[in-house]
């Protein structure tokens, strides 16, 4: 474990000290927690991400069609 020094205005420190509290963690400890789920999301959006731009991409229709209008795309004749 390393020891970090953070700084905190009055109220946002009297926030994380009751909110620790409720969860019945020291304030380093949930700061500790959260910074490792952020690191825990982050890892999982950057695999996500690569694991979408390595598919092969797919044409949206047979060669020579056309691609379907806004309006036709749009349309809602029930609402009109």
């Amino acid at each position: 474990m390393k020891n970090v020094t953070i700084t905190l205005d009055e109220a946002t420190a009297r926030w994380a000290r009751r909110l620790a509290a409720s969860q019945n963690k020291s304030l380093s400890r949930l700061v500790g927690d959260v910074l490792a789920e952020m690191r825990q999301l982050e890892g999982r959006y950057e695999l996500a991400m690569r694991d979408y731009f390595s598919l092969e991409p797919q044409p949206l229709g047979a060669p020579g069609q056309r691609y379907a209008t806004r309006d036709e795309l749009h349309d809602r004749a029930g609402l009109r």
